[in-house]
């Protein structure tokens, strides 16, 4: 598997590691912003972040890999891609689609995963509500959850707070330290907030009110 270093270095490289002055949508102000959606237009590096994963997950016997739309289905995909080639059998990919503030898993996938091995697989986690939600969605229909993975962990998610699967890895974790806006150094020394990822824009629109 990749080590932490690689990986810190493969975001920084496709742009998803970001030092600026960001608003997150709890509000808090960060110098520091991991960008999900910068990873997904190259190919090659989330084949290789994939397959790392893939890797720590051979023998475990995952019959299928399940990840919550939208970007969680190209990590399913990709995962159990790599893990197919790395066993030589089928290790099929499917997703659970949003629905409100939870997760169904539908469209036939729900029998497809029915009485499996599963391995939830996302990208980013903070407070692991969506990684948790799908877990539970998945044990709801009779699936048998073997495990989660996320690219990033940055805040500090643990294997209970996301239903205490038998394993939960995270090939990055990053310790982001975040401020309320009365407390924000880089606001009170007028750095621009960044208004093009994170909740910039609408910060500085409310503000403007």
């Amino acid at each position: 598997m990749m080590n932490e270093d690689e990986v810190l270095e493969l975001l920084q490289k496709v742009g998803a590691f970001r030092a600026g002055h960001f608003v997150f949508v709890s509000g808090l102000h960060a110098d520091t912003y991991v960008n999900k959606n910068a990873m997904y237009p190259y190919t090659r590096e989330m084949s290789r972040l994939c397959r790392s994963i893939a890797e720590g997950f051979v023998g475990k016997n995952v019959d299928v890999v399940v990840g919550p739309a939208t970007g969680g289905i190209i990590l399913s995909q990709w995962v159990a891609y790599h893990l197919s080639e790395l066993e030589g059998r089928e290790v099929y990919s499917t997703y659970a689609d949003k629905d409100g503030d939870g997760f169904v898993i539908k469209r036939g996938y729900d029998e497809l995963i029915k009485g499996k091995n599963v391995l939830v697989v996302e990208d980013l986690v903070t407070t692991g509500g969506s990684l948790r939600k799908v877990i539970e969605t998945a044990r709801t229909i009779g699936a048998n959850v073997v495990g989660a993975v996320a690219i990033c962990n940055r805040g500090e998610v643990t294997k209970e707070a996301i239903g205490n699967p038998p394993e939960f890895v995270s090939l990055l974790t990053v310790h982001l330290e975040q401020w309320p806006e009365s407390e924000c150094e880089l606001c009170q020394g007028n750095i621009p907030v960044n208004t093009d990822i994170g909740h910039g824009k609408d910060f500085l629109a409310k503000k403007a009110q």
